[in-house]
């Protein structure tokens, strides 16, 4: 059974905000489309990335992994929630690529999505229903759900 959502409408809103001041930092000059995220683990502690381009399109990072990697650099491996900001108030749900990734961390994380200005809260599993794990490729069991 999955835990419940580990953030209230208000502390949502909140890790959006912080999504949102990372935002500013992202290095975006080919798309001009910036993205910030922020991650919340078990210990208060949040955790800011976004993304970052480079001319060749498929070296760029998203928000979400860059976030993530600077989380392990600090020890920070299990994140309960995770909020993704676009440009303002735009519907911005993590790519297939950085919900695989993010799901080897917790794929019971939430995952906050600004939607017309408020704060929507999803689980990881059911925006990866079928998340790849080594587990399942050695023959584990699988939930039909991912994890």
């Amino acid at each position: 059974m999955a835990p419940k959502a580990a953030v209230g409408a208000a502390d949502a809103k909140k890790l959006l905000e912080k999504a949102a001041e990372a935002r500013k930092m992202a290095y975006a000059p080919y798309s001009k489309f910036r993205v910030g995220a922020a991650l919340l683990f078990e210990n208060g502690e949040t955790v800011c990335g976004c993304n970052v381009e480079n001319a060749s399109y498929s070296l760029s990072i998203c928000a979400e992994r860059s976030a993530m990697a600077a989380a392990v650099i600090k020890g920070l491996t299990k994140p309960v929630a995770l909020a993704v900001a676009g440009e303002d108030g735009m519907f911005c749900p993590p790519c297939g690529a950085c919900r695989q990734f993010l799901a080897e961390f917790n794929p019971h994380m939430s995952v906050i999505l600004e939607d017309g200005g408020e704060p929507k809260i999803y689980p990881l599993k059911e925006l990866l229903p079928f998340s790849f794990s080594l587990d399942d490729a050695r023959g584990g069991a699988h939930d039909g759900r991912g994890k």
